[in-house]
C-alpha cells in the first residue's frame, strides 16, 4: 500500500502540474481526492492492513491530501492570473486611436436667458423666490385684485382642474409675490421666474406652457420714477444701453398706476417687419405701482409702504437676446437649433 500511495502521490502532483486550465484542474482534484477518487480507493483496502501499519498508512495518506489540496490551490490561483492577463491582453485599449467624439451639451437659450437677467437682479439687490405652479383661484386672482367674471378668470382661457375653478396652472408668477408679501419682512425685493400656463394659440410669438419673470419691490417711498429706472437699467444691462425702450400707460387689476413696456424691435430696428406687426416695437413686460388693495390684503400698511411690480415673458427675452424670430423653436428641442447657442 505504501507503494500505491506513493504512485498515487507523483501521479496527482504531474496532473496538476500539466493541468492548462481550471476545468481541467478540476478534474484532477476529482479524480484523486473526490469521494469515489484514487485516494478514497486506496485508503478503503486499509482493513486489510495489520495493527501496526495502519496507524502509518493513515498518516501517509492524510500527509499526501494535504500537500495534494495545497498544490491544488496553488494551480488554482496560478491559472486564474493567467485567466485574467490573458483577458486584459485581450480586451487592451490603444490610447493612440482616435476616440468616438462625445457631444457636449449646451445651456438651453432660454435656460440662458433666465440665468443672465437673475444675476443682473441680484446684483442689483434682488432675491430669488419660487412658488407651486398648481395654485389656487385665491392666489392666482382674488388677492390680485382680479374679480369674478374678468376675462382672466374665464375657461378658454385657464387651465382648471375642478368643477367650481377653485384650483388651477397658474397663469402667471404673480401669485409668488403674494406668497413673499405674506410670509417676508418688509423691505421686499425679489424676482419670481418660472413656468406658466394659458390656453393661448400656439404661433410665432405665443405657447400655452411659457415663462415669466416678475418681479416686486416695496418698501417705504417707492414711486413710479423707480420702476421706469429699474427696469430701464435692468432691458439695457441685458441687451446694451443704445437699445431704445417706451412705456405706455396700460391697465392691469393687481397695479395702478400700470405701464407697458416695449422695445425697439430687434429684428427691423423700427421699421417693421412681421415679428413686430409693423410697428417698429414689439412689447416686452407690464408693469406699474402695486395696488393698495393688493398690499392691504397681504397685511401692508399702504399708509407707510408702497411698491412696484413687473412681469417680463422670458421666452421673448430669449427671442430678442438671440434674434429667433419664432417662439416655437425654443420647444421643439432640434439639436440642429439649439447646438447654435
Amino acid at each position: 500500500m505504501e507503494e500505491k500511495l506513493r504512485q498515487l502521490r507523483e501521479n496527482s502532483l504531474q496532473a496538476i502540474r500539466d493541468a492548462g486550465a481550471l476545468e481541467a484542474l478540476e478534474n484532477v482534484r476529482v479524480k484523486y481526492l473526490g469521494k469515489k477518487g484514487e485516494l478514497t480507493a486506496v485508503l478503503k483496502q486499509m482493513g486489510g492492513l495489520s495493527a501496526e501499519e495502519r496507524p502509518r498508512m493513515g498518516q501517509m495518506a492524510n500527509s499526501i491530501r494535504e500537500e495534494l489540496t495545497e498544490a491544488l490551490e496553488n494551480a488554482r490561483e496560478t491559472l486564474r492570473e493567467k485567466a485574467l492577463e490573458a483577458r486584459l491582453a485581450a480586451e487592451r485599449l490603444d490610447v493612440t486611436i482616435p476616440g468616438t467624439p462625445v457631444p457636449i451639451g449646451r445651456q438651453h437659450p432660454l435656460t440662458r436667458v433666465i440665468s443672465e437677467f437673475s444675476e443682473i437682479a441680484i446684483g442689483m439687490g434682488f432675491t430669488i423666490a419660487e412658488g407651486p405652479e398648481v395654485e389656487l383661484a385665491s392666489y392666482n386672482f382674488d388677492k390680485l385684485n382680479t374679480a369674478e367674471g374678468h376675462p382672466a378668470r374665464d375657461r378658454q382661457d385657464t387651465f382648471y382642474f375642478d368643477d367650481d375653478d377653485q384650483v388651477l396652472l397658474r397663469t402667471q408668477t404673480s401669485p409668488i409675490q403674494i406668497h413673499v408679501m405674506e410670509t417676508q419682512s418688509l423691505p421686499i425685493r425679489v424676482i419670481a421666474p418660472g413656468r406658466v400656463y394659458r390656453k393661448d394659440e400656439v404661433d410665432a410669438t405665443h405657447s400655452p406652457m411659457f415663462h415669466q419673470i416678475e418681479g416686486l419691490v416695496v418698501d417705504e417711498g417707492i414711486t413710479f420714477a423707480d420702476l421706469k429706472g429699474t427696469l430701464n437699467d435692468l432691458v439695457h444691462r441685458l441687451y446694451g444701453s443704445d437699445l431704445r425702450t417706451r412705456f405706455r400707460p396700460h391697465h392691469f387689476p393687481f397695479t395702478e398706476p400700470s405701464c407697458e413696456m416695449d422695445v425697439e424691435c430687434f429684428k427691423c430696428h423700427g421699421a417693421g417687419c412681421p415679428v413686430c406687426k409693423g410697428e417698429g416695437w414689439v412689447e416686452l413686460l407690464g408693469g406699474g405701482m402695486v395696488h393698495p388693495k393688493v398690499l392691504s390684503g397681504c397685511g401692508i400698511d399702504t399708509e407707510k409702504y408702497s411698491g412696484f411690480a413687473f412681469g417680463f415673458g422670458s421666452d421673448r427675452l430669449a427671442m430678442f437676446r438671440f434674434n429667433i424670430s419664432d417662439l416655437r423653436l425654443l420647444f421643439e428641442n432640434d439639436v440642429r437649433f439649439l447646438e447654435q447657442f
